[in-house]
């Protein structure tokens, strides 16, 4: 893992496209200075995350795949 890897994890990002079991979803996250878009898939493998959702990165996969978890306020 180099240091920009282990620097996605734990960035915030915004669902564009519903992520969930059977699906490929999307992401948008602030990184390197500006917004990306990334593939995103489930952390929890069976969780259902809609459009709209402020999500977690978790796990990175070079290039332009994420893992995310749907982030909630405490």
């Amino acid at each position: 893992m180099t240091m920009d890897d282990a620097s996605m994890v734990g960035l915030m990002g915004r669902v564009t496209g519903t992520v969930g079991p059977g699906l490929v979803g999307e992401v948008i996250v602030r990184v390197r200075g500006g917004a990306e878009h990334f593939l995103a898939y489930g952390a929890a493998g069976g969780d259902r995350i809609e459009r709209g959702t402020v999500v977690m990165v978790v796990e990175y996969l070079p290039p332009r795949t994420v893992y995310v978890t749907a982030a909630y306020d405490s």
